[in-house]
């Protein structure tokens, strides 16, 4: 995933399912740094890595439909 990312953020703790948000950066240090809109203003914030499921916002392109899974 090439940042910034614009994804869909999950977190228990926050009671957060699928809000929307800019993806900056994960840092070593064990977190996702991530600007959400809280009413109309973005506010820079920081989410524990576990315990935060960020999805990417764009499905990824199909780049073989012809190419089957065999399962």
């Amino acid at each position: 995933m090439e940042l910034p990312a614009e994804v869909l953020i999950h977190n228990e703790i926050m009671g957060f399912k699928g809000i929307t948000g800019t993806l900056i950066t994960i840092s070593p240090d064990g977190y996702y740094e991530v600007n959400c809109l809280f009413g109309e203003q973005a506010h820079r914030t920081l989410f524990p890595v576990q315990g935060t499921v960020l999805i990417a916002r764009d499905p990824e392109e199909v780049l073989r439909p012809d190419l089957e899974i065999e399962r």
